[in-house]
């Protein structure tokens, strides 16, 4: 049973349909898994053993009746910044209101779809950094390395994916948090278009460059919720399956300005990994350094710190947020609104701008392995930022573009931790980053790799 923990959403899915296995006894594996490894790890926030095995329970029922709905069954997870009725959207503090009333509409879509929630993961404060620690509920663990981070703001997703502890999990992504996590837990991630995923009850979080969407083992997992809880358009499932033909993709490793440094050799490593992986593939790889400009970076700066000044206010208890927080906050507010607004309406020349004329980029995910746990524990806000900014300079301008993008597993490191690129797509251009992921997936093989527990 513990190697079905690994086999993700989609497998489930069918599994669950074809009657080869039950939601109840997948529910029950999970939560088995939580009580034997999340002490350590601290993926989960919150469980609702009763609650899931409850659904469980449902969806048999409807299994048994022929029902086909996509994730009819499937045990998941959800990012503790979305609402979940009945618990508290803790944001990784104690400055909530106590409960939620009602789900947000990207859970209302997946109850719909036939899926049982788990629970909610772990996120750091406002989920600010990329690293996943929180003075209210602690550190969450890399299972790769218990002494590193697993990324930030889903780190509680990627954590319970990684471990088996969930078949898929919910992230947010508003410069970079499903694809840091991601890559750091040897996952796939990928942030959609923006705007192709509802973020209601919220309206526009961070300015426009958040939305939802899914961590998994496999493409396939983040194609098949994708579909589910996107607004219409074609299905990413299909066409994840598809040729995508022969494709010209830039590599590029520069660093943006105000980043201070490059990747390091191990990541450098990486980026030729799967270049070598894409020309074996019969794609064009060509070198091509992507003009990052400052005023790029600075509109990228602009929605990121307003928009966490704007979080912070909007909770019921702001006073009870960190020292660290609160600096935040103090930066991203003394950013002027009419510098958000030229930020917001520059995205699209920004976009046009900085694509170099083909059918996908390809970066660094990182600049170096991911921080150990509680390296910035302590540091003041601009200290933190600027380790942020140094660590994963390559995600968030694409947050503001709006442009599809996705973490890739590139195999692992000499002592067995997980290396990972990113993989970008023109506007509205998430088929073929999907085929492409789809075929370094079978190519590289990272879905076999699961961490020693």
């Amino acid at each position: 049973m513990d190697e079905l923990a690994f086999s993700g959403a989609a497998a489930l899915a069918g599994m669950i349909r074809r009657r080869e296995v039950s939601a109840r006894e997948l529910t029950e594996l999970y939560l088995r898994r939580i009580e034997r490894y999340d002490g350590d790890l601290n993926a989960y926030r919150v469980t609702f053993p009763e609650r899931a095995l409850a659904e469980a329970g449902q969806a048999d029922g409807r299994a048994g009746a022929g029902d086909t709905r996509p994730l009819l069954g499937v045990p998941l997870a959800i990012k503790d910044d979305i609402d979940v009725a009945g618990a508290e959207t803790a944001l990784g503090g104690d400055a909530h209101g106590g409960p939620v009333a009602a789900d947000a509409e990207v859970v209302r879509r997946l109850r719909a779809a036939g899926a049982v929630i788990l629970g909610k993961t772990s996120v750091p404060e406002l989920t600010i950094t990329p690293w996943t620690e929180s003075p209210t509920f602690g550190v969450t663990r890399n299972p790769w390395d218990r002494m590193r981070t697993s990324g930030g703001s889903s780190g509680g997703s990627a954590t319970a994916v990684a471990a088996g502890l969930c078949a898929v999990g919910i992230g947010s992504d508003g410069a970079g948090s499903i694809r840091i996590p991601a890559g750091c837990c040897g996952l796939f991630g990928m942030k959609a278009q923006n705007g192709t995923v509802p973020t209601a009850p919220l309206v526009e979080p961070w300015h426009g460059m958040t939305l939802w969407g899914p961590l998994g083992r496999r493409v396939a997992d983040s194609a098949l919720v994708y579909d589910v809880i996107k607004d219409g358009g074609p299905s990413f499932a299909a066409a994840a399956g598809g040729d995508p033909g022969r494709l010209r993709v830039a590599m590029s490793v520069r660093t943006p300005p105000l980043t201070g440094l490059q990747a390091d050799a191990e990541q450098l490593g990486a980026v030729e990994v799967v270049a070598q992986a894409l020309r074996e593939l019969g794609h064009e790889v060509v070198e091509r350094e992507l003009e990052y400009t400052p005023a790029l970076s600075s509109n990228v700066l602009a929605r990121y710190l307003g928009g966490i000044a704007a979080m912070g206010r909007s909770v019921p208890h702001p006073e009870r947020l960190s020292r660290r927080t609160r600096g935040y906050m103090r930066i991203g507010g003394a950013v002027p609104g009419a510098a958000i607004r030229h930020a917001k309406a520059a995205a699209g020349a920004d976009g046009e701008a900085l694509w170099p004329g083909v059918d996908l980029v390809l970066t660094p995910m990182f600049t170096r392995r991911p921080p150990r746990v509680r390296e910035y524990e302590g540091t003041s806000a601009l200290r933190s930022l600027t380790g942020s900014i140094r660590f994963v300079p390559y995600c968030g301008p694409y947050n503001h573009t709006g442009q599809p993008a996705a973490s890739i597993p590139a195999g692992l490191t000499f002592d067995g931790f997980p290396l990972a690129v990113q993989l970008v797509a023109p506007a509205h251009g998430e088929p073929v980053l999907l085929q492409v992921a789809t075929q370094l997936e079978a190519a590289l093989g990272w879905p076999d790799r699961t961490p020693a527990l």
